[in-house]
């Protein structure tokens, strides 16, 4: 299979606020756009990749494990838990912006694979906060989303002199 670099949606795109749809059936084409996500998160040298931020408004990320990139279609939160902590998020879709996030340490995560093989996947620290990052993707939630109302409006404001 010969895998695409894509290209990655920046913000103000409308695809990067849409609910994703999720997928009913793992076609080659899913098979191909997994490999897709993989390959452009691997080419922008980030750590984790939602389908929205390549302009496909359907549940798959693509996150970067111990292993190497794994691709999760159809991923949800189950819990979250331990103490919220406080770390610095950028996103390839908002390119330059650095914001301190607050979330859990944990999370446990339901997803299939693309065998179709249901997989429960319990994160912690890093990984954990690269999950809940992609997922909040699927949901058209932004890191500036989760910041107060100061940090968002510098963060937009910079944002429009990187797109001018």
């Amino acid at each position: 299979m010969v895998m695409s670099v894509l290209d990655v949606k920046k913000y103000p795109d409308p695809v990067l606020r849409k609910r994703a749809s999720e997928i009913r059936e793992i076609t080659p084409e899913i098979r191909k756009l997994a490999a897709d996500i993989a390959e452009t998160m691997l080419k922008e040298d980030g750590v984790g990749l939602a389908a929205p931020q390549v302009g496909i408004s359907q549940k798959i990320i693509a996150v970067q494990t111990e292993n190497g990139p794994s691709v999760f279609i159809n991923p949800k939160i189950i819990k979250k838990y331990g103490k919220k902590v406080s770390m610095e998020e950028g996103c390839l879709s908002l390119p330059g912006i650095w914001l301190k996030i607050k979330r859990p340490e944990g999370a446990e995560i339901e997803a299939i694979d693309l065998d179709g093989k249901k997989l429960n996947i319990k994160a912690e620290g890093f990984q954990a906060r690269v999950f809940q990052h992609e997922i909040d993707h699927l949901n058209g939630v932004l890191i500036i989303d989760r910041v107060g109302l100061f940090s968002r409006l510098k963060a937009k404001k910079q944002l429009k002199r990187s797109v001018l």
